[in-house]
């Protein structure tokens, strides 16, 4: 009789991880991803250790520089990483920061009183998850040096020079058997390090960027700190009132700092962080600031006549349509909570926000007449649009368009019933439609087809929105309600994915939907619902052989493989080119075709780009173009 091995399981099957291989096995549970989101967060966990210092007041000069080989350093003024030897692990201090996981001076209180990052996990996280890593230590007249790599130090450290400057270097290259590519984006650091430089208001972050073809140094420093961020956001949209409100409270345990201004824009944008962190699911200040923006509008609005007794008061959202907010808020122990750990627990800071809130918004609007004025006509014209468009959903819903039991009449729905086995294509024209309903998979795949392009939501209020009737076949095809009514819960498709021409209009047709998904149906790109198809830009025969090609470098690679003579080259420039079976072939068949997930890594980024390419002014976008027209690969004219 054979023994199966796999029947047993003992203490010898039990895998021990030891120093950083737990996080070399499972990188994705310590910086998100192994792709380039994962891949920039190792820079922001050793600039967080610079910010830290900062934070404690001993730091006012970052920099950071992306090198040739795709290495980058970060350098800080601070007071150097401790080098003495650490009493329990035998082993320099510094040392102990980059090789034991949980290891900082974050912990006891002693170190840091407020701090952000990884708690204590960041430095050696990013060790472990490098091919090399160089620390340089400037403290007691001396600097030190220490190598590791992959987690696992390569020298011991030494005094290597004199100076009489404090402070800290890493040099670290991320490791290609973890990263699926290593290429680190410019401009996504510039905006995540812009912001660090709002946050902390006179402190210097410089990034430089030393490869070729992209040579480039910004500089990122503001005494105006969270008042400049504020102004940053507004500054390609009209504001209704001239002073941006700010206060900063401090108390023994707790930090408060607000600044806020309102536009002429109707959606709101309130940016909340805890120890610099963004808690982009918000917490207990933002509950804590709301409640308070809310009372103390009505109560001056009342009190100055511009709402009668006999008026309904106007509603949180009134309050905070057009509104821009950045809310900052430091403590000692901060409580993260939600799936992404971005929202703040803390019971006791909501008070502390709210009371603070209450008072210094009063003195503004008591010391600023006419500007508080503007601001509470603002509110009621918002609460005049909020019931508009109210009746206009309730009108809507009683032709039976938006209570999700008439479906719109053009949509070929799916016999799935599983919203997560159930996806929707946004279609560009009747004729794409039709080709597209041919060929889909009729079991999972629903059609809707628009009718030219949707109304741009970034200039117009929901009751405006709502008359749309491309808008409204998408409300009821998604199920899921819009704005204040929005329930991810009912969404009939959990992939949503937008298929247009691969040409100028498509990509504005395309930037059309993505703004209405952002600004009223949020969750939905939030949660990673929302899809953009790849179709191709070309077709090449060369016998009886047939290749789809979806770009131009894709193209000249081939023509470089089977070579250009007897080659039949087919541009495609409309989805409605293609026959049924082509189109299930290069874009919808789910083995074989290529999607694009959308994300927001950040809402101030995306807020800012759509309000430039969409919004009422000009010159920005024409700033906008002029800065990126280099970076564009395809473009028909």
């Amino acid at each position: 009789m054979t023994v199966d091995k796999s029947q047993h399981y003992n203490a010898e099957d039990i895998q021990v991880l030891e120093g950083l291989d737990p996080v070399r096995k499972r990188p994705g549970m310590y910086i998100g991803s192994t792709g380039p989101r994962g891949l920039h967060h190792l820079v922001y966990e050793i600039v967080d250790n610079s910010i830290d210092e900062a934070l404690a007041g001993y730091c006012k000069n970052i920099k950071i520089i992306i090198h040739q080989d795709n290495s980058v350093s970060v350098e800080d003024d601070g007071r150097g990483m401790p080098v003495d030897m650490h009493p329990k692990m035998n082993k320099p201090a510094v040392e102990v920061i980059h090789t034991v996981l949980h290891a900082g001076g974050k912990f006891g209180g002693n170190g840091y009183k407020v701090s952000g990052g990884l708690h204590g996990v960041g430095a050696s996280v990013v060790n472990a998850l490098s091919e090399w890593m160089i620390v340089e230590v400037k403290r007691n007249d001396k600097i030190y040096r220490q190598t590791y790599s992959r987690g696992i130090t390569t020298s011991p450290l030494e005094i290597v020079g004199e100076t009489k400057k404090t402070g800290s270097k890493t040099i670290f290259k991320p490791d290609n058997e973890i990263f699926d590519e290593i290429d680190f984006s410019y401009s996504t650091l510039e905006y995540s390090l812009r912001e660090m430089a709002f946050l902390n208001k006179g402190v210097k972050i410089t990034l430089k960027d030393e490869r070729e073809d992209r040579k480039k140094e910004e500089v990122f420093y503001y005494e105006g700190g969270i008042k400049e961020f504020v102004k940053h956001q507004n500054k390609n949209k009209d504001v209704i009132h001239k002073d941006i409100i700010y206060f900063e409270v401090k108390k023994e345990k707790h930090e408060v700092e607000i600044a806020m201004q309102y536009t002429d824009k109707y959606n709101e944008n309130i940016f909340t962080f805890a120890n610099n962190i963004n808690t982009s699911e918000g917490g207990s200040h933002l509950i804590g600031f709301k409640s308070a923006l809310t009372r103390v509008i009505n109560d001056y609005a009342r009190k100055n006549n511009i709402l009668k007794s006999n008026e309904e008061g106007l509603m949180g959202e009134d309050v905070r349509e057009g509104l821009t907010a950045i809310i900052s808020v430091k403590l000692s122990e901060p409580q993260f909570e939600g799936q992404t750990k971005t929202k703040l627990g803390n019971s006791e800071i909501r008070g502390f926000v709210e009371t603070t809130t209450n008072e210094y918004l009063q003195i503004f609007l008591e010391e600023n007449p006419q500007q508080a004025r503007s601001i509470i006509e603002k509110c009621v014209k918002a609460a005049r649009a909020r019931e508009a468009a109210r009746k206009a959903r309730e009108l809507t819903r009683r032709k039976g368009a938006l209570d999700g039991l008439s479906l719109p009449g053009k949509l070929a729905d799916c016999s799935e019933k599983d919203p997560a086995l159930s996806e929707i294509f946004i279609v560009e024209g009747d004729s794409a439609g039709g080709s597209a309903k041919q060929g889909r998979d009729r079991s999972r795949q629903a059609i809707l087809p628009l009718r030219g392009k949707i109304m741009n939501v970034e200039k117009a209020r929901l009751d405006k929105i709502l008359s749309s009737d491309e808008i409204k076949a998408m409300i009821t095809a998604f199920g899921c309600g819009i704005g204040n009514e929005f329930n991810l819960e009912k969404l009939r498709y959990h992939k949503i994915i937008i298929m247009t021409d691969a040409d100028v209009d498509g990509a504005h047709i395309r930037t059309l939907l993505l703004t209405f998904f952002y600004r009223y149906m949020t969750p939905l790109v939030e949660n990673g619902h929302v899809y953009a198809a790849q179709p191709p830009l070309y077709k090449v025969k060369k016998g009886k052989e047939e290749h789809y090609v979806y770009s131009d470098k894709e193209l000249e690679k081939l023509l470089s493989d089977i070579g250009r003579q007897g080659i039949t080259l087919q541009r495609y420039k409309g989805l409605g080119e293609m026959n049924p079976e082509q189109l299930w072939d290069t874009t919808m068949n789910i083995n074989t075709r290529t999607l694009v997930q959308i994300t927001v890594e950040d809402a101030a980024i995306a807020d800012e780009v759509f309000t430039t390419l969409m919004g009422d002014k000009v010159l920005p976008r024409k700033k906008f173009i002029e800065d990126n027209a280099r970076y564009v690969t395809n473009l028909d004219i």
